[in-house]
């Protein structure tokens, strides 16, 4: 059974790094050098406020789910009845939370239109992930894996016809929105069918039940809290900038120019939580000390965020003007100015990486032992954190003060995370492996900046500075490949 998760996590993991980051690094960004940092920013700042109040089209259903369907398969067709129910009235619960405080906020008829849209992309991403759930809880592992990257290639079949294949004289952002749409409609409809074949009915009879919506909130409260103060506080920063700001839809466009890079570097620390969740949970249970595993995997991922973060940060303007070449400008000084502006955000937004990989390792750990009590408290403070730094920094900074709040609320969820683990799991400091850590970290960044006055080609400085460090890292004895092999191996005991 371990040698089957580990094998199926592999596929997983090689599934999503073959998609996603083409996703990322090719369509998106085609599309936001398409349409331009304004039209993108535009589409940018009203996704981000539909994601906002995702978690009331869940509120912890799919993990209920999963986890009751893994452990009594029989009840699959009973809980699917009455899940489908509650999920399409949770539907209509966020589309009158969302579009009342859209409408607070005072959105435009063109804003409303994209939101409906929006609104209905969550419902039908949120529904997958439900259906989803039954396929992993059937121990269809392969199947879930093949579905969890079905959306996106659809999407980038159908916007890479749109974009390169003369289909449409000019790219709108709606047309984006559309490919979204379609590809979820298509996933989610494979997804369902997937689902139906396993279940004791062919035609299923759709069950209302009030005390088993209560049992799945009063369970699933206090996870549904922690995800949606998470999400204000990582999300709200381009609203906010479209909202505070007259040009407040190019600023959200050159914000989100830096951001997707960070959401497609975060994307391989999310995959390393997701492997690391389960095995938590276990040890604890079984009274096994974590303290080894927690130092060996944030050693691990701190190692490479910091690398990364460091090259990011002083590279930022290279890189930012390769991967965005036009930018929406219509003149050179104006493309040099919003260069400066969007290298700066991606340079601090990527320091971000080190802190959001130590949350996933120390926020992981606490969401495994059930200590979502602390979780939901720091990440309250990091959401009033965040806001009133945004409303004072914004009107001042533009996107560059968005990006400032997001790296000090980072910094301030990610340092209690490490505290309370602390407190919780009584680890002590080890002053050697710290110190060389402390070690390895100001020589990334006296490395990063003095790559930058080697005289080579930007692109040969930084690879010199990535094998360097790496090497570094390795003569610290701070990565080897024994330890990648003994993070496996938990996987399988």
């Amino acid at each position: 059974m371990q040698g089957k998760f580990v094998k199926n996590l592999a596929l997983l993991l090689v599934l999503n790094l073959m998609i996603k980051p083409f996703w990322i690094l090719g369509i998106d960004r085609t599309i936001q050098n398409t349409v331009g940092a304004e039209s993108y920013g535009f589409y940018f700042a009203v996704f981000n406020f539909s994601f906002l109040f995702n978690i009331l089209l869940d509120f912890g259903i799919t993990n209920f789910n999963n986890r009751n369907i893994a452990q009594n398969k029989q009840l699959l067709t009973k809980h699917l009845s009455k899940l489908l129910v509650i999920k399409l009235l949770l539907f209509i619960l966020y589309l009158a939370v969302t579009f009342s405080f859209a409408f607070v906020i005072n959105y435009s008829q063109e804003q409303i239109r994209i939101l409906y849209l929006l609104a209905l992309n969550q419902f039908l991403l949120s529904f997958i992930l439900y259906l989803r759930s039954n396929l992993s809880g059937l121990h269809l592992f392969r199947t879930d894996s093949m579905i969890s990257v079905l959306d996106r290639s659809l999407m980038i079949v159908i916007c890479g016809v749109l974009i390169w294949g003369n289909v449409v004289e000019h790219f709108k952002i709606q047309y984006y929105i559309y490919a979204q749409t379609a590809g979820y409609t298509i996933t989610c409809l494979v997804t369902f069918l997937l689902v139906i074949r396993h279940t004791q009915k062919k035609l299923l009879r759709l069950n209302w039940n009030f005390p088993f919506l209560l049992a799945i909130v009063r369970q699933s409260f206090p996870f549904a809290l922690l995800i949606l103060l998470m999400t204000l506080y990582s999300r709200v920063d381009s609203v906010m900038l479209e909202r505070l700001l007259d040009e407040g839809a190019r600023y959200s466009g050159i914000y989100a120019s830096a951001y997707r890079l960070l959401d497609a570097t975060n994307m391989i620390a999310y995959l390393f939580a997701g492997l690391l969740l389960p095995i938590f949970a276990r040890m604890i249970k079984q009274n096994q000390s974590v303290h080894e595993l927690v130092r060996l995997a944030y050693t691990l991922i701190i190692t490479a965020a910091a690398i990364i973060a460091s090259g990011a940060f002083f590279y930022s303007e290279p890189l930012m003007e390769i991967l965005y070449p036009i930018h929406g400008a219509e003149t050179q000084e104006m493309f040099i100015r919003r260069i400066d502006e969007s290298s700066t955000v991606f340079g601090l937004l990527m320091i971000c990486f080190m802190a959001m990989s130590t949350t996933y390792i120390f926020g992981t750990l606490l969401t495994a032992s059930g200590k979502l009590r602390y979780l939901n408290i720091i990440a309250f403070a990091g959401m009033i954190m965040n806001i009133i730094l945004n409303f004072s920094l914004i009107p001042v900074y533009q996107a560059t003060g968005s990006a400032v709040s997001t790296l000090f609320t980072q910094l301030l969820v990610a340092g209690f995370q490490i505290w309370i683990v602390k407190k919780v799991f009584q680890m002590k400091p080890d002053y050697i492996y710290l110190s060389r850590l402390f070690l390895f970290f100001a020589a990334t960044v006296l490395l990063g900046w003095g790559s930058t006055h080697l005289g080579f080609s930007w692109k040969l400085n930084l690879l010199l500075f990535g094998l360097v460090c790496s090497g570094m890292a390795l003569a610290l004895k701070l990565i080897s490949v024994r330890h990648i092999y003994q993070l496996l191996r938990y996987g399988e005991a």
